[in-house]
């Protein structure tokens, strides 16, 4: 199963508020980003899930925090 469609299942009304705004981005958002900024709007203590997988990874070479020994 895609994750559009788990989203619709599990979110109906945030997918088809994410399907309206994209459609009337003409082409310049995706469904995935206005899936995201939809969620937010409606659920804004939802912020640290959409931040997951976009940050760098834990002791990264772009963590400025990581030890080097």
């Amino acid at each position: 199963m895609s994750t559009s469609m788990l989203r619709w299942l599990l979110s109906p009304w945030t997918s088809w508020r994410a399907w309206r705004l994209a459609r009337t981005s003409k082409g310049n958002l995706s469904f995935d980003t206005a899936w995201r900024r939809a969620r937010l709007e409606g659920h804004p203590d939802d912020m640290p899930y959409q931040q997951h997988g976009h940050l760098p990874a834990d002791g990264g070479v772009d963590d400025p925090t990581a030890r080097h020994r």
